[in-house]
């Protein structure tokens, strides 16, 4: 797998995470009472997170991405939603790549 199409992967479903803990498991700790999804739910976003950037710096160092970019990149992972508008740009540089 390519270190574009691994960060693709990485990013949608740490984005999913991202969701799933801001809309799911906060409000079930806040407004049920149940503070163990943000445990598990956090955990694993964590996790994914931490994939992420292991992702992306796999990516910006094999496609010599410039700082900017990768600021970019990194920015998407911390606004929600923001993967998914990165993975676009992600989509247009897959597409124009000539396969190895």
């Amino acid at each position: 797998m390519t270190a574009l199409r691994q960060l693709r992967l990485v990013a949608i479903v740490e984005g999913v995470s991202y969701i799933l803990l801001l809309f799911i498991a906060m409000p079930l700790k806040y407004l049920a009472d149940l503070p163990l999804a943000v445990r598990i739910v956090g955990s694993a976003h964590g996790l994914l997170f931490v994939l992420f950037l292991v992702a992306l710096l796999r990516a910006a160092v094999a496609r010599q991405w410039s700082l900017g970019r990768s600021s970019l990149a990194f920015v998407s992972s911390i606004v929600p939603f923001g993967t998914f508008v990165f993975d676009r740009s992600l989509q247009r540089e897959i597409a124009t790549t000539p396969p190895t």
